[in-house]
C-alpha cells in the first residue's frame, strides 16, 4: 500500500509580513505602492520587497498610524500622510548607534557640466526616480539639460524629422527594428533646457521624472497622451 501523501501547508515566511498587510490595506483604500514609497519617503522598489524579500520591519508603526489617519482621520493627502510617517520612521543604526549609511550612487556632474543618466524599462515604471538627484543636481549649478525618449513610433505626433518636433531631417532620431524610435530634445547647439525648470516639473510630479518628461512632451505638442515612454536619458552641461 502506497504512503499516504502527505498534505502541504504553507509555510509561515510564504504569507505576507506585518508590512506587505499594512501596505494592502492601504491600496485596498485606493493608495498606490509608489505613493506609500513617497508617504515612508523610500524608493519604490522597497515596497515591492515587503513582498519579496520580507523587508518592511522598520516602517510598521508609521504604516500603521497611516493606515490608522486613512481609515479613522480620512486623511488622504499624501504630503499630511508622509509628515506622520515621519514621526515613526528611524533609519538605521550601526552598533555604535551611528546612523546607517545607505547604499546609493553618486550624481557625478564634471567640472563643464557634464552629466548623464539612463533609465530603462524597470526604472522608468518607478518613474525613474534614479535621475532625480542628476536633474536637481544640474538645477543647483544653473546648468543646462537635454534628454533623449523612445517610445513606439505611434506615440509620437509628427513624422520624424519634422521642424516642428525635433529640428532637422532625421537629425536626433533613431529609428529600430521594434517599431520603436528615439527622439532627442535639446542639445549644446541649440541651448538645452533650463535644468531648473525641469527641476521644478519634477517636484511638481511628486519626483516621478517620468511623469514630468511625459508631461512636457504632451504640453509642447509632441505626443499622444497615452504614449508611455520605454527609455530616457538626461544629459547636462554648463552654458557658455
Amino acid at each position: 500500500m502506497p504512503p499516504a501523501r502527505r498534505r502541504s501547508h504553507p509555510r509561515p515566511q510564504d504569507a505576507p509580513n506585518e508590512a506587505a498587510r499594512l501596505a494592502d490595506r492601504l491600496q485596498q483604500a485606493g493608495f498606490t505602492k509608489r505613493d506609500i514609497a513617497r508617504i515612508i519617503d523610500r524608493d519604490p522598489s522597497l515596497v515591492s520587497q515587503f513582498y519579496t524579500k520580507n523587508k518592511g520591519a522598520a516602517f510598521v508603526t508609521a504604516l500603521r498610524e497611516v493606515l490608522t489617519a486613512v481609515e479613522a482621520g480620512g486623511i488622504t493627502d499624501l504630503p499630511d500622510l508622509a509628515t506622520i510617517a515621519a514621526r515613526h520612521t528611524r533609519r538605521r543604526t550601526t552598533a555604535s548607534g551611528a546612523r546607517a549609511r545607505v547604499r546609493a550612487k553618486a550624481v557625478l556632474i564634471t567640472p563643464t557640466g557634464t552629466g548623464t543618466g539612463r533609465a530603462g524599462t524597470q526604472a522608468i515604471a518607478s518613474g525613474s526616480t534614479r535621475l532625480r538627484p542628476l536633474i536637481a543636481e544640474a538645477a543647483r549649478h544653473g546648468l543646462r539639460l537635454a534628454f533623449t525618449v523612445r517610445l513606439a513610433k505611434t506615440g509620437y505626433l509628427h513624422p520624424s524629422g519634422s521642424r516642428t518636433d525635433s529640428p532637422g531631417i532625421r537629425r536626433a532620431v533613431i529609428q529600430r527594428a521594434d517599431h520603436t524610435e528615439e527622439r532627442s530634445y535639446g542639445s549644446a547647439q541649440t541651448g538645452g533646457f533650463d535644468a531648473a525648470d525641469f527641476a521644478r516639473r519634477v517636484d511638481a510630479a511628486g519626483g516621478d521624472v517620468t511623469a514630468a518628461v511625459h508631461q512636457w512632451l504632451v504640453e509642447t505638442g509632441r505626443i499622444h497622451p497615452d504614449a508611455h515612454i520605454l527609455h530616457l536619458e538626461i544629459r547636462t552641461w554648463r552654458p557658455r
